[in-house]
């Protein structure tokens, strides 16, 4: 049986701030980067770059 890896990297998904829809995932490491990340992505239900916000709620 495989034991899992105990790594302090989570799963987090990028959500658009203006329109809340949840449209990358990625993953980061909690200890080297403690705050929320944001990014200037785009939003294909906006149609436009728009301000992608972490959450850790993943749909």
């Amino acid at each position: 049986m495989a034991k899992a890896k105990k790594t302090p990297r989570i799963l987090i998904a990028l959500c658009c701030a203006v329109c809340g829809a949840q449209n990358y995932l990625s993953e980061k490491n909690k200890t080297n980067t403690p705050d929320k990340l944001k990014f200037n992505k785009y939003c294909n239900w906006c149609k436009k770059r728009t301000e992608h916000k972490e959450s850790t709620k993943l749909k």
